[in-house]
């Protein structure tokens, strides 16, 4: 089966695989949104169904509550949740810090508030997400529709004192009309090729008004999953200040694989 996944997939694949083992019986989990968090959902999907692994899982959008859904896992509400043993998602971005750039895929307000209603947040990610400095990605912010371009105006603006190399910002689409999440709020993505100061930023950006939420994600991870396109894996924790590796096998089911469009 590893012959039919790129290497970027194959990294993905192990590490969700290996995030997996963070689960255990009873748990309350936050499932994020994403390519790579789809694959845990899988993986944990195969647990429940396999091994008899009992969770509930909080998902961080509707796509991900409706794959989760479908591989068998028990679907709740934060509010039913109201706190989390752990929540596992992907990332745009980490540092050596782990701190990341999240919201590539648009959920960035559910997934920080899933994972900060959580004791531990894992992130798992491919090798290709790791960098020396944030902002190569571009940096998601939810805006509310009302007065978005004044919005933009003013982000624009406070990014010229921002230890930031670009200040340009662009209107996500989804094809020719501009894309709302889950919670009918546009995104903007900011365009700053390298972030000075990730802490600072994050907290001017969310007293803008008109900005919901940003997607720097600082001192939230406790623990990165990193897989490699050869099935290697590292997991770094930033409080034990410990990094495990490993190399896992490919697991070869056609229910695993099949039908994965996220």
């Amino acid at each position: 089966m590893s012959g039919e996944l790129s290497p970027i997939d194959a990294a993905k694949f192990v590490a969700a695989k290996r995030a997996a083992d963070f689960v255990e019986d009873g748990m309350r989990v936050g499932l994020g949104t994403g390519s790579t968090a789809a694959w845990l959902v899988r993986c944990l999907g195969e647990l429940v169904r396999d091994n008899g692994l009992r969770i509930k899982g909080v998902p961080t959008s509707t796509r991900t509550a409706a794959l989760a859904r479908d591989v068998g896992i028990d679907v709740i509400g934060l509010d039913e949740a109201k706190w989390l043993d752990i929540t596992i998602d992907g990332a745009d971005e980490f540092n050596g810090d782990l701190n990341l750039i999240k919201g590539g895929g648009g959920a960035l307000l559910q997934e920080k508030i899933v994972a900060t209603a959580s004791d531990q947040m894992v992130v798992i990610a491919d090798i290709g997400k790791e960098v020396e400095h944030l902002g190569s990605f571009p940096l998601p912010i939810e805006v509310i529709p009302f007065g978005w371009q004044t919005t933009q105006a003013l982000v624009e603006e406070t990014l010229i004192s921002m230890d930031v190399l670009g200040r340009n910002s662009t209107l996500r689409m989804n094809g020719e009309v501009p894309f709302f999440t889950d919670e009918g709020n546009h995104i903007l993505d900011l365009h700053l090729a390298r972030i000075g100061n990730p802490r600072q930023l994050a907290l001017v950006l969310n007293q803008i008004p008109g900005v919901v939420e940003n997607g720097l994600f600082i001192d939230i991870c406790d623990a990165v999953v990193v897989g490699f396109g050869d099935g290697r894996v590292e997991v770094r924790d930033i409080n034990g200040g410990t990094v495990e590796r490993d190399k896992l096998d490919f697991v070869e089911t056609d229910n695993l694989f099949s039908d994965l469009s996220d």
